[in-house]
């Protein structure tokens, strides 16, 4: 078979040593952590339960000044709420906490990925224009007394997005990715498409954490290696745990000698430890996050995470018959279909104009 692999252990090697300091007093901070979970789950009295909030509280204030520090340091890591202003903090903390509820159905949950990548696209993006302007001229549905236009004044990013390609680690990916597209698509002034190179990669869920392998499978992947030397490479992922994935698609991309612009890469929430490997592993390469999770499971989930974030948006494919991406698209329904139309159409063509040929 035609695929790349990456062990942990490679990965593990771009960290520094203070970085393996630094994750260690991660790790355990969130092991007391987790003993609170303990008292929380199992308090009957209203006594137990306060002081198990009140330590829990204390306990994440602590982590997340310990996380805003690292950060602070690492120019290609930029974490939405140590980047904005305080007011906006809340509302990246409830979008993130309707996320992670298991009461959160799918319909909602795509819902709040979209607003999720509005913000990111924001935060990346928004401090980029100079002073230079565009202008939209958009025609209303006003005819009486004459056709009625307006006129909108809006910031030049062209030059930041219009040489982008959207970069799919399939399934999960697949939604933010076309999210991403479409807030480009509306912010050029020439309604700029991405182009989209979709790679299947995966996990060996049959390894833990430590000697964990990642997967990219060439033969069911669709792109045009062409089409990706010198462009703005963006991959937007809702969860970053390891950084494994990521790292690997580059590596083979700088391996068949492309070299990107930049790379740019976006997390719903991301783990430290993933964050930390890929600014280490990947020159040239910045990552945006809306939330900044402590730690990771044996099994390399992040904690305390969301759940898998590609069965929240998709829902669960059978195990006899897994879909194929035609049939992915498919299932997004009519809705997604008319928002993303011309992110569908380019998908589409990238598939099967490779299954065709």
């Amino acid at each position: 078979m035609n695929r790349v692999v990456l062990k942990a252990e490679d990965l593990d090697g771009y960290l520094t040593a203070k970085d393996r300091e630094r994750l260690e007093q991660m790790d355990a901070a969130y092991k007391e952590a987790m003993i609170l979970f303990a008292e929380l789950s199992h308090a009957n009295q209203v006594e137990t339960r306060r002081h198990a909030e009140e330590g829990l509280i204390a306990r994440y204030n602590d982590m997340g000044s310990l996380m805003q520090e690292i950060c602070a340091g690492e120019s290609g890591l930029h974490v939405y709420s140590f980047q904005t202003p305080h007011e906006s903090h809340a509302e990246a903390s409830r979008l993130i906490a309707k996320l992670r509820d298991v009461r959160t159905g799918n319909q909602e949950f795509v819902y709040y990925i979209q607003r999720a990548y509005e913000m990111l696209f924001k935060l990346a993006y928004g401090g980029r224009a100079g002073s230079d302007k565009n202008y939209l001229i958009v025609k209303t549905p006003v005819t009486v007394p004459v056709d009625n236009y307006a006129v909108h004044k809006i910031t030049n990013i062209d030059g930041f997005i219009e040489n982008t390609v959207m970069c799919v680690m399939l399934r999960g990916a697949l939604l933010p990715s076309m999210i991403m597209s479409k807030e480009i698509e509306e912010y050029s002034s020439h309604g700029y498409v991405t182009p989209f190179a979709l790679f299947r990669i995966k996990r060996d869920d049959q390894k833990q954490e430590h000697d964990m392998e990642y997967i990219l499978d060439l033969e069911k992947s669709f792109f045009n290696l062409a089409d990706l030397d010198g462009k703005d490479l963006v991959f937007a992922d809702p969860m970053n745990a390891t950084g494994g994935s990521l790292v690997t698609v580059v590596k083979y991309l700088l391996t068949e000698g492309i070299r990107p612009r930049s790379i740019l890469f976006f997390n719903v929430i991301a783990a430290l430890k993933g964050a930390l490997r890929v600014v280490r592993a990947l020159e040239n390469c910045e990552v945006y996050t809306l939330w900044m999770d402590p730690a990771l499971n044996k099994s390399a989930y992040i904690m305390p995470g969301l759940g898998d974030a590609g069965d929240r948006i998709n829902g669960r494919d059978g195990e006899a018959y897994p879909r194929n991406i035609i049939q992915l698209i498919a299932d997004y329904g009519d809705n997604i279909a008319r928002l993303y139309r011309a992110q569908l159409r380019k998908i589409e063509d990238t598939v099967l104009s490779r299954s065709s040929g």
